[in-house]
């Protein structure tokens, strides 16, 4: 064949793949340059364990690939959530297997649905594979059942939940799980995103992971970025049924979790009192800052009630939400700004240390006060 001198002719890129928006992580600097305090990123301010941190220490030989299929890490899992080791695959991160999700079960001519105001990478996983992202309305920031069961037709292939959702933070129990799930055809796959669950008290388990152990449409995915503090080393891990599982496995990456992630996250496994003290303080943290801005409420400053370790805060009155992502850089804080998502008056607050929290609500109220 004779290649073309055409200085025009280049690989064009798939047309869904072109409508897919970058995602923008969470800035750490300000727009001088100047390091900023990270609360943009829904990190645990208080680190990762210290049996993590001394995993990490250890080494290992980095020119021997990871075991590829995580198998001690899946152990632990399971041994720690009563669950069976081969229903579990691990993943770069959990947006690896929400990706992978998305990728087996739905692609061109199909639909992908999930509720307004969902995690971003949701509308990504349905373009990545040539399906048509759909977006359910909200029930004032939260997710609509009703709604999602509504948005529901024959091309409806996969339905993506987040439970706590980011970036509103609220929260959808159990029996809403439930109803979901049974108004839901049963070659719909639900995608139960439990990427904060270890945030929730005990009482408050949603039940997703009893409905995909015993329905065969229900993956649950969970991290070790949030709670466990391993953001940095990208371990994600799923569970449903045999063929939900075999489907993953045989698209995921085949060495996709370092050796150093699977020793420390493991580690992190065994020190479930450093998952304690952080969901306790983040509890503490987050109702007192979620305080301090319902006090704000007559300068039109709302907090949606949030059961992870974030809080959306809304601006709706003279304060805009352009305003005080200002006023917070100006006093060393990053938070995150999603315009991009439809929240062009909100900002998600990580929720940090006390003293930080009690800065950004300071900062918040003298501009608020300015304004007013």
């Amino acid at each position: 064949m004779t290649q073309s001198n055409d200085s025009s002719a280049r690989p064009t890129m798939k047309p869904w793949i072109e409508a897919i928006h970058a995602y923008v992580p969470g800035k750490s600097k300000g727009s001088d340059g100047r390091e900023l305090t990270k609360l943009s990123a829904n990190e645990n301010p208080l680190g990762c364990s210290a049996q993590a941190l001394a995993a990490l220490g250890k080494g290992g030989d980095p020119a021997r690939y990871p075991d590829p299929d995580a198998t001690a890490l899946r152990e632990a899992i399971a041994q720690l959530h009563g669950l069976d080791a081969a229903r579990i695959v691990c993943g770069t991160g959990s947006d690896e297997l929400l990706n992978l999700a998305a990728q087996g079960f739905a692609g061109p001519g199909d639909e992908v649905l999930y509720a307004r105001f969902s995690f971003v990478v949701y509308e990504i996983a349905a373009r990545r594979c040539g399906a048509t992202p759909v977006e359910a309305p909200d029930a004032d920031y939260a997710t609509d059942v009703d709604a999602l069961l509504a948005a529901v037709t024959e091309r409806t292939r996969v339905v993506f939940l987040a439970n706590p959702n980011n970036p509103t933070g609220t929260y959808l129990p159990r029996a809403e799980i439930e109803r979901l799930h049974a108004g839901l055809p049963a070659n719909v796959l639900l995608v139960v995103d439990q990427a904060y669950g270890e945030y929730l008290d005990e009482a408050e388990d949603d039940g997703g992971m009893a409905l995909a152990a015993a329905h065969d449409n229900v993956l649950v995915t969970r991290t070790f970025s949030k709670i466990y503090g391993l953001a940095g080393e990208r371990i994600g891990w799923a569970t449903g049924a045999p063929h939900l599982i075999d489907t993953l496995n045989r698209i995921r990456g085949p060495f996709n979790v370092t050796t150093s992630g699977q020793r420390a996250a493991i580690a992190a496994l065994g020190d479930q009192g450093f998952v304690e003290l952080s969901r306790k303080a983040n509890g503490e943290e987050r109702d007192r800052f979620a305080e301090a801005i319902a006090a704000l409420g007559n300068h039109g400053l709302r907090a949606v009630p949030s059961k992870a370790n974030f809080v959306l805060v809304l601006f709706e009155g003279a304060l805009t939400a352009e305003m005080a992502l200002g006023a917070l850089a100006e006093g060393g804080y990053a938070v995150r700004h999603l315009p991009g998502q439809g929240l062009p008056h909100a900002l998600r607050i990580t929720v940090g240390t006390r003293q930080q929290m009690d800065d950004i609500a300071r900062i918040l109220r003298d501009a608020a006060r300015a304004v007013s």
